[in-house]
C-alpha cells in the first residue's frame, strides 16, 4: 500500500517447534522498519505474538510510512536477530508514475528443478514488486525415481500439518529466501495450493471416499496459505486490487475457490470462475478504473485456445501429423466458463479505452495473445512460463526446440490471435508499465536442474495504449 508493507517471517523457539508439528511455546517477536540498512533511522517498530496456533508464522501490517519509498526490515525474538529484508511502499494513489516494473512467476515445483527464475529476480535492483500468479508450492505424490529434490512430507498433502510442512521446505530454497528479502510479492493461488483441477466443491485428484471430506481438505490448504505467504488475510477473500498511482490498477483474482465444476464443453451457461460476488466486483472495478491500464492477476489462460491433439514421441517425426488433428479446448481455463468471460469482455469493450492487459500463469509455457470479443481484440494477455514445472518437451519426452516447434505452428494457425507462443521453455517474465505502454520481457533459464544456472533474454511483446492488442517489441 501507500503508507504501509505487509512483512512475514517464521520463528523457532524450541528444538520440537517444527513447521506442522503444533509443538512448542508461544512467544513474541518484534519488528522493525528502518530507512537504512544500519538501521539508525527506525521509522516503525512493533511487536508480535505467535505460537503453535498459527505454526510460529509472524504476519504484521508496518503503517505509517512514505509512498513510493524503500525500506529495510527485521526481526527479533528471544535475542535472535533475522536477516535483514528490504521492501518498498506503493505510490500515492493521485501520484503521476512514469514507470512499474514487476517480475511475473508461476508453477515452481520443487522436486524438478531449482528455482533459479527467483535468483534472478532477487538479483534486480529494477523491480517495484513481484506478481505470483499461482502454484507456489505442488501438493501431488513426490518422490518418484526421476525427482531432483526429495519434498517434504514424503506424501500427498492432506492434512494442515502437511501442508504446513510443504510451505516450509519451499521456504528453504536459498532463491527464494533471497527474493521474498529483496522485493515485495503480490501472490495469488492457483490449484496446486491445494490440489490439482480443484474447484469450489472437489478435485479430480481427490477422492472423498479414501481421503476424506474436500471441504476440510481444501480448508487446511487455504490455513496454511495465509500463515505461510505474504498476503493480507481478509477472511478467505484472496481476490483484491491494489493501485499503484495513475498508472495502473493491479487486480488479483481468485479462480478455484468459487468455481463451478469443470464442465464437459465449453458450452455452459451455468457454469463460473468467478462466483457470483467476486464477478460483480470484478466488473463493477473494470467499469469505474480510472488508471492508465487495468492490469489484472489471472492465474489461467483467459484467451479462447483451441489446441490440436498431441501425438505421441515416436509419432512427431512424421511431417504434416498435426494438420487435421482434431481439436479441443481446455476446460480448466476460461474456455470452460464462457458465460463469465463473456461477462468480462462486454464490460472491458463497453469502457472503450483499450487499456486492459492479463498476465497469466498455470501453463508453463510462454504466449502473448489478443483477447477476442466478436472478432476484434479487446484486451492483451501475457503468459509467462514456469519456473520449473513440466512442460510440452518434458511431457512428450523430446528434447527442447523439436517436436515442440510443430505443436507451436499449429496452435497459431488454428488461433490467429495467438501472436507468439513458446512451449519448452522455463523461467520469469518482467513486466514494464508506462502510461504509453505494457511490455512483457521473457527470461529463460539454461537448465532448471542447475542451481546456478544462467538466466538471459529471449522475446518481448508490448500493447500501446488504446490499441489493444499485442505486437513485438524491440530492445
Amino acid at each position: 500500500m501507500p503508507d504501509s508493507v505487509l512483512l512475514w517471517t517464521r520463528v523457532t523457539p524450541s528444538a520440537d517447534a517444527l513447521p506442522g508439528s503444533g509443538k512448542g511455546p508461544s512467544v513474541d517477536v518484534t519488528w522493525e522498519v528502518a530507512a537504512d540498512a544500519g538501521f539508525t533511522d527506525v521509522v516503525a517498530r512493533g511487536h508480535a505474538r505467535t505460537g503453535p496456533e498459527r505454526d510460529h508464522t509472524v504476519k504484521v501490517t508496518a503503517g505509517g510510512l512514505c509512498a513510493s519509498t524503500g525500506y529495510h526490515f527485521r526481526f527479533s525474538s528471544g535475542g535472535k536477530v533475522s536477516q535483514t529484508g528490504r521492501t518498498r511502499t506503493a505510490p500515492a494513489h493521485e501520484e503521476d508514475v512514469a514507470r512499474l516494473r514487476f517480475g511475473v512467476v508461476a508453477c515452481a515445483n520443487w522436486a524438478v528443478g531449482h528455482f533459479a527464475p527467483y535468483g534472478y529476480l532477487a538479483g534486480r535492483d529494477d523491480l517495484d514488486a513481484v506478481i505470483h500468479l499461482g502454484d507456489y508450492l505442488y501438493e501431488g505424490d513426490p518422490n518418484p525415481a526421476g525427482d531432483l529434490r526429495p519434498s517434504v512430507p514424503p506424501n500427498e498433502l492432506r492434512t494442515l500439518s502437511d501442508y504446513r510442512q510443504r510451505h516450509a521446505m519451499y521456504k528453504t530454497d536459498d532463491h527464494l529466501r533471497r527474493l521474498h528479502a529483496r522485493h515485495p510479492m503480490i501472490a495469488t493461488w492457483d490449484d496446486h495450493e491445494a490440489a490439482d483441477n480443484a474447484w469450489s466443491g472437489g478435485s479430480p485428484s481427490h477422492d472423498p471416499a479414501t481421503e476424506g471430506s474436500w471441504l476440510d481438505r481444501m480448508k487446511a490448504a487455504h490455513q496454511a496459505y495465509f500463515e505461510w505467504m505474504p498476503v493480507r488475510h481478509r477472511g478467505d477473500k484472496l481476490y483484491r486490487r491494489l493501485k499503484f498511482g495513475k498508472l495502473a490498477d493491479l487486480t488479483m483474482l481468485d479462480l478455484r475457490t468459487y468455481r463451478t465444476r469443470q464442465p464437459g464443453s465449453a458450452e455452459d451457461p451455468e457454469g463460473t470462475i468467478l462466483g457470483a460476488e467476486q464477478r460483480q466486483w470484478f466488473l463493477e472495478g473494470l467499469a469505474r478504473g480510472t488508471a492508465s491500464w487495468n492490469v489484472v492477476g489471472n492465474s489461467v489462460m483467459v484467451t479462447p485456445v483451441k489446441v490440436p491433439t498431441l501425438p505421441t514421441r515416436e509419432q512427431f517425426a512424421l511431417d504434416g501429423l498435426l494438420e487435421g488433428q482434431p481439436t479441443a479446448v481446455n476446460t480448466d481455463q476460461w474456455d470452460g466458463y464462457t458465460a463469465d468471460r463473456r461477462r468480462v469482455l462486454d464490460t472491458i469493450a463497453a469502457q472503450g479505452r483499450g487499456n486492459t492487459v492479463f498476465l497469466t500463469g498455470d501453463v508453463h509455457s510462454s504466449w502473448a495473445n489478443d483477447v477476442p470479443r466478436d472478432g476484434t481484440s479487446v484486451a492483451a494477455e501475457f503468459v509467462c512460463p514456469s519456473v520449473t514445472s513440466d512442460n510440452i518437451d518434458e511431457q512428450l519426452g523430446v528434447p527442447p526446440r523439436t517436436g515442440s516447434l510443430k505443436v507451436e505452428a499449429a496452435i497459431r494457425a488454428l488461433n490467429p490471435h495467438v501472436k507468439f507462443v513458446e512451449l519448452d521453455s522455463h523461467g520469469t517474465g518482467v513486466v514494464e508499465v508506462t502510461p504509453d505502454a505494457v511490455r512483457m520481457n521473457w527470461y529463460y533459464v539454461a537448465d532448471r536442474r542447475d542451481p546456478a544456472s544462467a538466466v538471459t533474454f529471449a522475446h518481448a511483446f508490448r500493447t500501446v495504449a488504446g490499441e489493444p492488442w499485442v505486437r513485438p517489441a524491440k530492445g
